[in-house]
């Protein structure tokens, strides 16, 4: 049995893979991995993370390369003087992930051919993921979408900055610790990718970006005074209730001022 602070981001971990990488395993970070030679041969010169992402990166490979993938229940042990450092193994996850699902976009792993080699039917493009991620923007649905995908993957970042960092500094500093953490890599992603602008992301528009990022600190700061004066010891769980569904309205809030201010020709 996991403990329940790992339990949350090994859950919010696979929940991000299936949004922004269509993933359909259920876990990625299970240590106990087979895999066939012949399939290692073509798979494992495509791989490019050497870290905790390694594992998480084979699988999304062998799932793009027409490959079945079986899971199968073991029984483990939690190690609870574990000394990974969770935060930077975190944020390097989150940066594989970007990598990954900007090589799969934009066509630079040669996913095809693997299948090809492997026997596979062509890989249908249809997905969010192969889609390209710049140039003209989409409409306003495509944008409302692209949002929303990018917006699940901060608020899970979010969240688990915020688990990692309560029991240190206290509710409402790690609250402003994680958007703060989280604002700036949202607002450039969502140039490139909602908005489809390219090349370096001007300092006007990160501080436009902080000044939204200001209003999300409002709307869930303000969610967790309304919590505390409401309930005298609010627990971990409650307070991470109230931190999605402020953050849902803040996110609301934050596409409109994305479009109309921040790229109003978008």
């Amino acid at each position: 049995m996991r403990g329940p602070k790992r339990e949350f981001i090994s859950r919010s971990y696979n929940v991000l893979l299936r949004r922004t990488l269509h993933t359909r395993f259920s876990d990625a970070q299970c240590g106990f991995k087979a895999i066939r030679r012949e399939v290692a041969q073509q798979l494992l010169p495509l791989v490019q993370d050497g870290g905790w992402f390694f594992d998480t990166e084979l699988l999304v490979l062998a799932e793009r390369a027409g490959l079945r993938i079986a899971e199968v229940p073991v029984d483990w042990v939690d190690d609870p003087d574990s000394r990974v450092d969770i935060v930077a193994t975190a944020l390097a996850d989150l940066r594989g992930v970007a990598r990954l699902g900007r090589a799969l976009a934009t066509g630079r792993l040669p996913v095809a051919a693997v299948r090809a080699q492997l026997g596979r039917a062509p890989l249908a493009s249809t997905s969010l993921a192969s889609t390209s991620l710049a140039g003209e923007p989409p409409g306003l649905a495509g944008q409302a979408v692209r949002f929303a995908v990018i917006g699940v993957a901060s608020t899970i970042a979010y969240l688990l900055l915020f688990v990692l960092f309560r029991g240190a500094i206290g509710a409402q500093p790690a609250n402003l610790l994680a958007l703060l953490l989280t604002a700036v890599a949202n607002t450039a992603t969502n140039r490139r990718v909602t908005f489809g602008r390219t090349g370096r992301t001007p300092l006007r528009v990160h501080g436009q970006g902080l000044a939204v990022f200001a209003l999300g600190v409002g709307v869930t700061s303000g969610a967790l005074a309304v919590l505390s004066a409401a309930v005298a010891a609010p627990g971990l769980a409650l307070e991470l209730a109230v931190l999605i569904a402020a953050s849902t309205v803040a996110t609301a809030l934050r596409f409109v001022l994305f479009r109309r201010w921040i790229f109003p020709s978008a």
